[in-house]
């Protein structure tokens, strides 16, 4: 019988510590350093130098190269029809690129932050996420809703919402957290060639980080599954899921529960649906403790989905 732990047992240690962005991972032989802005950016240009179908659009994307400088150079690169800067309309960019993929093209619509993707939500719940099912298989949408997610310095409670559960409750969509450089750059890759719609999560605070990438993920062909979480460091302890940003705590959390002998392993989810069970179940399985992190709403959350699995 496996012996559930919940979180709170290790809340003193969580009110401790801060962001681990510094700490061992489990990368291969990685010598070179890339921010996430960076990763983010590299990922953009190469799919748009490889499909002439993609393209970008959104609130200051093209002239002043994004809002957090992801779109730097692109605007200058492919020029204004594929970089398009739309007035500050939510609702109407979102539906247009919604428009676009039913016409076969494959753009990728930012959000300044995805607080502001509520204008939108018609078209990306009502419109992207059903139109696969509602024609039968017949009609893909190929389009990409991508922005900074959750919390941020200095903002309000109306930006600083974490919009993981609200998107991944939603069939039709595919979601998309990224923690490190590696994995921004696979999975916005491979968000852009899936044909659904993928909602891509990112995180204001960490597009400044720097993380190791090796040369398979400098490789203009990486790119990495959608559905598979990463194991970021092994333990037999107790097993910690987190996604984002959270991960940092999480791999910092389990330095300190190691000075008191406590081997904790660290799941980065990456993908929020498609959901990987069956990593998260092999994990509880070896350690028989789970512990989820998110920075969402403590109800209906996505740890709230994993910890359910296992109360059956």
């Amino acid at each position: 019988m496996l012996g559930i732990v919940r979180q709170k047992m290790l809340g003193q240690s969580l009110l401790k510590i801060r962001p681990a962005i510094s700490v061992l991972r489990s990368y291969s032989s990685a010598a070179k350093q890339m921010t996430v802005r960076e990763a983010l950016n590299s990922a953009l240009d190469e799919e748009m130098s490889a499909d002439p179908k993609v393209f970008l659009m959104g609130e200051e994307v093209g002239e002043y190269q994004g809002a957090y400088k992801i779109s730097k150079g692109l605007l200058e690169k492919y020029g204004p029809e594929r970089v398009l800067d739309t007035p500050i309309t939510e609702a109407g960019f979102a539906g247009i690129g919604v428009g676009a993929a039913y016409y076969g093209l494959k753009p990728v619509v930012e959000f300044m932050t995805f607080n502001f993707s509520m204008q939108a939500i018609d078209h990306i719940i009502n419109s992207a996420a059903k139109s696969n099912y509602m024609s039968a298989g017949q009609m893909s949408v190929p389009i990409v809703f991508r922005g900074p997610n959750g919390a941020a310095a200095g903002v309000g409670a109306q930006h600083s919402q974490c919009y993981a559960s609200w998107y991944a409750s939603c069939p039709g969509l595919k979601v998309l957290s990224p923690y490190s450089s590696e994995d921004a750059r696979g999975l916005l890759k491979a968000a852009i060639r899936d044909p659904d719609p993928v909602v891509f999560l990112e995180n204001e605070l960490l597009y400044g980080e720097s993380f190791p990438v090796s040369d398979e993920v400098l490789d203009s062909s990486f790119c990495l599954p959608i559905g598979k979480a990463k194991i970021e460091r092994k333990g037999k302890d107790v097993t910690i899921t987190a996604f984002s940003k959270m991960v940092g705590y999480a791999l910092k959390a389990a330095e300190i529960l190691e000075k008191e002998g406590i081997d904790a392993e660290v799941i980065n989810l990456r993908s929020i649906r498609p959901l990987d069970r069956s990593t998260i179940n092999a994990s509880v399985r070896k350690t028989n403790r789970l512990i989820t992190v998110e920075e969402g709403f403590p109800q209906h959350g996505v740890g709230a989905e994993i910890w359910f699995e296992f109360s059956l």
